[in-house]
């Protein structure tokens, strides 16, 4: 089966670099800016992953992974979260809130394609 991600990510450039590596491996990623759109889309067509930027202004992290996890039908949708890592308080908010992966935005950059291709 094909991956498929969903991303949220406000940063255009950032956004450019996921879009970028995902077409490099073949695998779609679509962007969402609203938590409803995207639990229609992912209830549509489930994700294999939902990436998101912690530090998202429009979308809430925290209420995405609670109403991803409280889903029965959304709940098995990996959930990978980054952050700037200065800011260890956020990575314990994701990790309480649902996220199944937490990790620093360079960590994330520097492991983007296997984190995409799902290695």
């Amino acid at each position: 089966m094909p991956r498929n991600i969903i991303a949220v990510v406000d940063d255009l450039f950032f956004a450019s670099k996921i879009r970028g590596t995902a077409e490099e491996l073949g695998v779609t990623v679509s962007f969402s800016r609203k938590v409803g759109a995207l639990i229609e889309a992912a209830r549509r067509d489930p994700p294999t992953m939902i990436i998101c930027d912690l530090h998202s202004q429009k979308i809430d992290p925290m209420e995405l992974a609670k109403q991803l996890k409280a889903d029965e039908q959304l709940r098995s949708i990996t959930l990978l979260g980054f952050f700037s890592h200065v800011q260890t308080e956020l990575q314990h908010q994701a990790e309480a809130a649902g996220f199944d992966q937490v990790m620093p935005r360079s960590a994330f950059t520097k492991n983007l394609a296997q984190v995409i291709s799902g290695r």
